[in-house]
């Protein structure tokens, strides 16, 4: 095992938690050719093979999931170092990792663009997924901070609000609902009866959206799920129902009509996330405080 390099451990983290050869390698810039040598020089190094790839997604043998362990620790460890580095260099030079649901794409790269000018040695790494992803990002520790429109309630973290989140109604240019005299408002009845198109379960937004019609005893005819913001968007240009959204996401639409509706906007907020107890490096606690400050 002494022949084992950290950039052979990551690559195989990478696939691990990808379970997928080809996604690993556009996460890591390779070729699906020279990942599979480096993987090949593993599996010679340890003995016995590290993957089962008789299904469509790649599986661990046990092997393999002990290597994993290992691979994460390992991880955790030069995370930890780094850290240590940078705080010890202040913040002339640094790297901040984030993970956001979808909808902070809208806002968060905006957000980002002053505190990457205020702190030109610090390299920001952005990624953007669904809730469930991020999630599972911050429950492996996989970044600094975590974006979120609702903290998770089961799990330990610390938040910081830093945004206002405004969740509003659209429907397309034209709608009936969109016609109304000015300071009249549309009530949740009318609202609901359309279809709706809500994102997927245990979204932030569809959780508070779900808890506003509960409060009233309504229930939706969802007429469509979908994965992102942007889908939503789609879906209600192209006729298929109405739908919240963070008013975020508008700041740039085209065809799409805000509802005056009863009880909405829904104030909400934006919030970083950490899991608690973490030490957080310099760059993450100037980032929390350029943002809530």
């Amino acid at each position: 095992m002494r022949q084992l390099t950290f950039r052979q451990l990551r690559a195989f983290e990478v696939i691990a938690r990808h379970g997928s050869f080809s996604r690993a390698a556009e996460e890591l810039f390779l070729t699906q050719p020279a990942l599979s040598i480096q993987m090949k020089k593993i599996a010679d190094e340890v003995g016995l093979p590290l993957f089962d790839t008789s299904g469509r997604k790649v599986r661990l043998t046990e092997a393999g999931e002990a290597l994993r362990v290992l691979a994460r620790e390992v991880s955790d460890s030069v995370a930890r170092f780094e850290q240590v580095v940078d705080d010890l260099k202040g913040l002339k030079r640094g790297r901040l990792r984030l993970a956001g649901v979808t909808t902070a794409e809208y806002f968060l790269p905006r957000l980002l663009g002053p505190f990457c000018a205020a702190y030109p040695g610090i390299d920001v790494e952005l990624v953007v997924a669904n809730r469930e992803e991020v999630l599972e990002r911050l429950r492996r520790g996989d970044d600094d901070l975590y974006v979120f429109g609702q903290p998770p309630d089961d799990m330990p973290v610390e938040s910081a609000a830093f945004l206002e989140n405004p969740l509003v109604v659209v429907a397309p240019d034209g709608h009936p609902l969109a016609g109304r005299p000015p300071g009249t408002s549309v009530s949740l009845a009318e609202v609901l009866e359309h279809p709706l198109l809500m994102r997927e379960k245990g979204s932030g937004t569809r959780i508070a959206v779900e808890r506003l019609l509960a409060e009233h005893g309504l229930r939706p005819h969802i007429r469509m799920e979908l994965g992102s913001t942007e889908a939503i968007k789609q879906a209600v240009l192209g006729g298929l129902g109405l739908a919240v959204v963070s008013r975020h996401a508008l700041a740039t639409s085209v065809g799409l009509t805000e509802l005056a509706v009863e009880g909405f906007p829904l104030l909400r907020h934006w919030y970083l996330v950490w899991p608690a107890g973490r030490r957080l490096s310099l760059a993450a606690g100037a980032l929390i405080g350029h943002l809530s400050g």
